[in-house]
């Protein structure tokens, strides 16, 4: 709890400062010391100021300045204890001395020692460049297995882990990857409201070390915000390789800050890095000169112009509590629109900005420059001259880019980058079908397996059929496809973090902005083709409004792996092995062509607004770990199998139960008459005439308003409608050129025969068209539930989320009936 919510009487003790620089080192040499009891003797009813005492004299606070305060209370206290107890009896000694009654009083002692206990508790912030490590670090230290891609923008919101070491308790923030803490784009602003807001005791500054002089510019403006800080030196070992000359000691002391040589990925350095963290949580850096607060001389005019800004700001003290007063005099000299929203209201704002205008009109007659670009100038001359006296220097041993340089001559080549990038998208398709085929037909054969024994040993009935036909017939059909999932995860992965991922939006850049898109619009899309859900949030990453909104609406047409399914069922049944890669990066490339299309229209017609310069780091390539893959691809493969056994079972039950009921009158009732009269056949009866263009059947409708929910479903959907047909019961055959799903291949024919009144020769054609288009239907069509939320949720309106799935559903129903159309002028 905070100072300020302590009452008149009530005794605490100190766990932490808050707030930044100038403020917390004040409030600190008055007495509020961590593990320091202060009383509270007089709480005024305006509530400021508020008088204390603490080490035996009386002090005053205003209310905002206690807020910044952390303590424990007496009842805190006790319920830590507790816990304690209850969780660690032999550990601790502490509460067994407590005695179970509420209202005991505990001894000075017994709150200081609570206190002791809760300031063992360490928020960390971790804040660097796109590509530095974070989120590598964040994984290592908290076992956390959050997605680390080798681009810019993987993460896409802040990420919360826990990690223990030397009896400190870390709560780690894996807070966006940002080049700086200026108002350009969403993560920037993202970064500063979490360090303003949520004031983290230390903030770990993750640098990578390779590109030392331009990561070190963040660096500069976290020291302005005068906030507690370690640096990672990250990738040190690259540096080694390449013969850099790295004095990381002298570089700490010339930038007050401590900075240790670390690499995430083998775990180099991370325990020397808690360590220092720890000390300067203690404050234990204040004990030696080297690792002092210092101010970056932006030029005499500057300079002159922070100090008139800084005099008035120190006149507020709820600003100076939670900023430091340099910070916001360099932001108001860069003209940070958010900083003058935040000045505005003061009742000197016009003195203030008028001591910035006149700062920045010097500094234009001096130098020509405007004054944002002089302080620029200023930062990465303190960082050249700071690397100069250190004897800073790269090596020539080993190139880091020499190997990058040379593959990016073809990878992202003029003539050879499309057809190569393509070209890996059919190797991966053709490897997500031809390796995926053995696994899938050992898991086949356990679940048919299974539904024999549970056919031969349960005695008829509705549960029985409910386990058979609807659980194992339904989540069965879909928990086949789990290789194939793996599969292509583990190649959306590799690319994603060998680098590749970024030379991909490289050479899409100028595609993009023929569709009237950002550059980095190409990272959600290509994300999209793994889940629609965080692709979405992935482009808070586009500082263009309209490339964002434009973007987010045309994302539904990527085809999510939860497709996957779908299409492996259905070009496994009417595609030949070596057509079933063409047929399935033939969906893919025309959802692209839809998504190009669409974009064009969009941002001709519907939404305005000026784009924003394309700039995207291209990292140098990096092997990734094999342990890295596999984690990353279990991890998507544990979310199917969450899917299995969560909404994917529940649709299929319920699917199963609309098939079963009502009971038939007639005994003798077969299961297709039976299904054309259950609930489900009724329902899907009913709106066949609106597929009626596109050639389905009742089935493959009810399939499709199923799949409304999740994707899988359609699959499960299809499992338990085909699984209860039989048409071809005994039919098991399987053959290489008619697919896996013979019988289903059969059944779905026999449909389309009955359908337009045909033999079922004369269907098999006309069968293979209309399962084509059935895949149009579900490449295109409504989102899931899940997508149209998050649309929601970033857009910050529902009529935006709706139009998305209005507008998929009825383009959806359009392709698919002119290709049926048009197919069957040729069939015919």
């Amino acid at each position: 709890m905070k100072l300020s919510d302590l009452k008149t009487g009530e005794t605490g003790v100190i766990v932490k400062v808050l707030g930044h620089g100038g403020f917390r080192k004040r409030i600190i040499e008055m007495g509020f010391i961590q593990g320091k009891q202060v009383e509270v003797l007089l709480n005024a009813p305006l509530r400021d100021p508020v008088k204390y005492k603490i080490m035996g004299y009386e002090v005053s606070l205003r209310h905002s300045e206690a807020d910044q305060i952390e303590v424990i209370s007496a009842e805190e206290a006790r319920q830590l204890e507790q816990t304690v107890a209850d969780n660690e009896p032999q550990q601790g000694a502490l509460s067994n001395n407590i005695p179970d009654e509420s209202d005991h009083a505990l001894t000075p002692s017994e709150l200081t020692d609570a206190a002791n206990r809760k300031s063992k508790v360490i928020n960390v912030a971790l804040v660097g460049n796109p590509n530095c490590g974070k989120t590598s670090l964040f994984n290592f230290a908290s076992g956390a297995h959050e997605r680390v891609g080798n681009y810019s923008g993987v993460t896409v919101d802040a990420k919360v882990g826990r990690a223990n070491y030397e009896g400190y308790e870390f709560h780690l923030v894996d807070l966006p990857g940002t080049y700086s803490l200026s108002a350009y784009s969403p993560e920037e602003l993202y970064v500063r409201k979490q360090l303003v807001e949520k004031t983290p005791d230390v903030v770990i500054n993750v640098i990578d070390a390779s590109n030392l002089e331009r990561n070190l510019y963040l660096t500069t403006q976290l020291i302005d915000m005068h906030v507690r800080m370690v640096c990672a030196l990250n990738m040190f070992d690259e540096t080694e390789q390449r013969g850099d000359n790295i004095d990381y000691q002298k570089i700490s002391e010339l930038f007050g800050v401590p900075m240790v040589p670390t690499v995430f990925t083998n775990g180099r350095g991370v325990k020397e890095l808690f360590h220092q963290v720890i000390a300067v949580y203690e404050g234990k850096e204040d004990e030696t000169s080297q690792f002092r607060h210092i101010h970056i001389n932006h030029g005499h005019e500057l300079e002159g112009g922070i100090k008139n800004i800084q005099e008035h700001l120190r006149a507020y003290p709820d600003i100076c509590q939670r900023y430091s007063t340099r910070y916001l005099a360099i932001k108001l000299l860069e003209h940070d629109k958010d900083v003058e929203e935040l000045i505005k209201p003061l009742k000197d704002s016009d003195e203030i900005f008028k001591h910035r205008d006149i700062a920045a009109q010097r500094v234009k007659e001096e130098t020509g420059n405007e004054s944002e670009t002089a302080i620029m100038d200023a930062k990465y001359g303190f960082i050249h001259g700071a690397l100069e006296e250190a004897d800073y220097s790269t090596g020539q041993k080993k190139d880091t880019y020499q190997t990058t340089h040379f593959i990016d001559q073809i990878l992202t080549n003029k003539y050879f980058g499309f057809p190569i990038f393509f070209l890996i998208l059919f190797i991966m398709f053709t490897a997500t079908f031809v390796i995926g085929q053995y696994p899938m037909d050992w898991i086949d054969g356990g679940v048919s397996w299974l539904g024999d024994f549970i056919s031969s040993n349960m005695p008829n009935g509705p549960v029985k059929d409910m386990l058979v036909d609807g659980i194992i017939g339904g989540v069965g059909a879909v928990i086949v496809f789990l290789p194939q999932i793996l599969i292509l995860y583990f190649f959306i992965s590799y690319m994603e973090d060998s680098g590749y991922m970024a030379r991909a939006a490289f050479i899409m850049d100028k595609l993009m902005h023929k569709m009237g898109l950002h550059g980095k619009s190409f990272i959600p899309l290509i994300m999209g083709f793994g889940c629609n859900v965080p692709a979405v949030m992935a482009t808070r990453t586009i500082e263009s409004r309209r490339s964002r909104l434009v973007t987010m609406l045309i994302l539904p047409l990527m085809s999510c792996s939860a497709r996957l399914p779908i299409y492996v069922m259905i070009t496994g049944s009417f595609f030949a092995l070596k057509y079933r890669s063409l047929a399935m990066l033939s969906l893919y490339v025309i959802g692209i062509l839809m998504s190009v299309i669409m974009s064009r229209v969009f941002s001709r017609f519907l939404v305005k607004g000026e784009d924003t310069p394309f700039v995207m780091e291209l990292p140098p390539y990096r092997f990734p770990t094999w342990k890295a893959i596999g984690r990353h691809t279990w991890e998507k493969g544990k979310q199917y199998l969450k899917k299995m056994g969560g909404i994917i079972l529940v649709a299929s039950i319920i699917v199963w139960a609309l098939g079963y009921f009502p009971l038939p009158d007639k005994p003798d009732m077969g299961q297709q008459e039976r299904q054309e009269h259950s609930f489900i056949g009724q329902l899907g009866h009913a709106v066949e005439p609106v597929f009626r263009p596109q050639g389905f059947n009742w089935k493959l409708d009810v399939g499709l308003l199923a799949g409304v929910g999740a994707k899988e479903i359609v699959a499960s959907t299809m499992g338990v409608l085909y699984s209860n047909d039989d048409s071809f019961k005994d039919d098991n055959s399987f053959s290489s050129e008619g697919g896996k799903y013979v019988k289903l291949h059969k059944q779905i024919t026999q449909d389309v025969a009955n359908l337009h009144g045909i033999s079922y020769n004369e269907a098999e054609p006309i069968a293979t068209l209309t399962a084509f288009c059935f895949l149009l239907f579900v490449l295109l069509y409504f989102p899931c539930i899940a997508t149209i939320a998050a649309i929601k949720g970033e857009t910050g309106s529902w009529g935006w989320a709706l139009f998305a799935a209005s507008y998929t559903t009825l383009l959806a129903w359009v392709v698919s009936a002119i290709v049926f159309q048009v197919g069957m002028l040729f069939i015919g």
